[in-house]
């Protein structure tokens, strides 16, 4: 009784400590680039503790120790080292992609190609990331009922709403703050899992001689295929998430926009072992009855960490563990309701509804859509209704499959046109629906693959035969930061048609 007080004391105190942090940001905001991109002025290690901890879910934590458990074995570490590899080759645009000087993704779209694309964009964005927040709740309300003891309805509602008070009050100043504290507490909380574990089953090395050669493979459960795939849908969703870019968009300067995604990539390297490692650990103690696997056998392997943490750890440290394991998808939610919200009073709000609006209105809209979309996604979560959840993951696909090539190649390509845009836009979409639906079946593969083949060559073809005569900005050259605070726009022809 006394370990389980330790454990509500430490969560709870967590819990008001991160609504502190949104208190304190919130006197950094004063217009609408401070809340939603923190008046670009992140350094490399906010940048990559923020990028980290909005990656690190509830599937890179959980259920990485989950796969481990099982058949993927020590390769389950991929699952997060692919992250690595794609934040490395994030590194390589993230100069770029910051000297756009935009706050998000649509907004690029409108002063780049057109109005219309901008829209579409901005609609097949919101969509996932509502989706996103909706799943990283009900993450978080089963791991909350499973420390706390609570109802599930009563942990979804408790969670959500600390995450919905301190993106509200902070924008990215906030999140990037929690999201810094959440990393920390994420790797420090599993890290400290690992010596208490390895003691009591008496070394790595008794693990080793008790775990098959197949299960020590770093490639042989995941397998190759798998690696390639989760690095190709990493890097095309990454690449165009709000999520994502907003952090770069946020960067005090392109250099530094590149050195936090390098630092991120080491971040996911270092910290994809320690799952890995973990669930190994676990399989080998249940299997020499070590501790009681039951909770294991009867609610899956999802329950392979909690039931290691409680049996070899004292409570203060699985008190600061469930903070940790709850930390991984509350920031992930915090991120996707920002990027939602950005999105709406940037891109739809300002542009379709009051053009007019001055920054405190867009602060307010920004506030209030983040609310909206937080009760929705509360809402969506208490009833964990399957066939919504699966609507709103799969326009995840779509907005990779669609946006990745025609705003990733528009920062430099000079023939990138509106018509090769919107054909870029359908074909990528149609690709990935013709997979989803088995209207094709595309050697076996993800519909995104279809939906990037079919965007390129959209895009560069019809680019080609109707070529962009109005120039754009030369990205060759570092905005310097002093230019920060007066935005130079995607090209020169922004002002008057956007």
């Amino acid at each position: 009784m006394a370990g389980n007080t330790v454990v509500l004391m430490i969560v709870v105190g967590y819990l008001f400590f991160l609504i502190g942090i949104g208190i304190y940001s919130s006197k950094k905001i004063g217009d609408s680039e401070d809340f939603l991109v923190a008046g670009r002025r992140l350094g490399p290690f906010l940048i990559a503790g923020t990028l980290a901890a909005t990656e690190i879910g509830g599937g890179s934590s959980l259920g990485v120790v989950e796969k481990a458990y099982g058949d993927w074995g020590f390769s389950a570490l991929w699952y997060v080292a692919t992250m690595g590899v794609t934040f490395t080759i994030i590194a390589m645009v993230a100069p770029m992609l910051r000297r756009a000087m935009v706050k998000t993704i649509p907004e690029f779209f409108r002063k780049r190609y057109d109005k219309p694309s901008a829209l579409f964009t901005s609609l097949i964005m919101i969509l996932p990331l509502i989706g996103l927040t909706a799943v990283q709740f009900i993450a978080s309300g089963v791991i909350l009922s499973v420390i706390m003891d609570w109802d599930y309805t009563t942990s979804v509602i408790v969670i959500s709403c600390v995450v919905i008070i301190y993106s509200m009050l902070g924008g990215l100043w906030s999140v990037s703050l929690t999201d810094f504290t959440q990393m920390l507490m994420i790797v420090f909380g599993m890290l400290a899992v690992v010596p208490f574990s390895l003691d009591l089953v008496g070394g790595w090395d008794v693990v080793v001689a008790n775990t098959s050669s197949e299960r020590l493979s770093l490639t042989q459960g995941i397998g190759m295929p798998t690696i390639v795939s989760l690095v190709l849908i990493y890097a095309a969703s990454f690449i165009c998430g709000q999520e994502v870019t907003q952090r770069l968009y946020a960067a005090k300067n392109g250099r530094t926009a590149l050195v936090g995604s390098l630092l991120t990539a080491v971040v996911f390297f270092a910290f994809a072992m320690i799952p890995a490692a973990l669930g190994i650990i676990a399989r080998t103690m249940v299997d020499l009855g070590m501790i009681d696997g039951s909770a294991i056998t009867e609610n899956g392997a999802r329950y392979a960490l909690p039931t290691l943490a409680v049996q070899v750890m004292p409570p203060v440290l699985v008190g600061l563990l469930f903070a940790g394991i709850s930390s991984a998808t509350m920031s992930s939610a915090s991120s996707d309701l920002l990027g939602a919200g950005s999105i709406f009073a940037n891109d739809i709000y300002k542009v379709y509804i009051n053009p007019d609006a001055d920054q405190a209105t867009l602060l307010k809209v920004a506030r209030l859509t983040i609310l909206a979309i937080g009760i929705f996604s509360i809402a969506v979560a208490v009833m964990n209704t399957g066939a919504i959840i699966s609507i709103l993951m799969f326009s995840f696909s779509l907005r990779a499959g669609g946006t990745l090539v025609p705003y990733l190649f528009g920062h430099y390509y000079q023939k990138g046109s509106r018509q090769g845009t919107w054909v870029s836009l359908v074909l990528g979409t149609l690709g990935i629906l013709a997979v989803k639906y088995e209207w094709v079946n595309f050697f076996g593969l993800d519909g995104i693959f279809l939906g990037l083949l079919l965007s390129a060559m959209g895009y560069f073809l019809f680019s080609y035969l109707y070529p962009n005569t109005k120039p754009i900005a030369d990205y060759r050259v570092e905005q310097p930061e002093e230019s920060v605070a007066d935005p130079e726009p995607v090209n020169q022809h922004t002002t008057k048609h956007s």
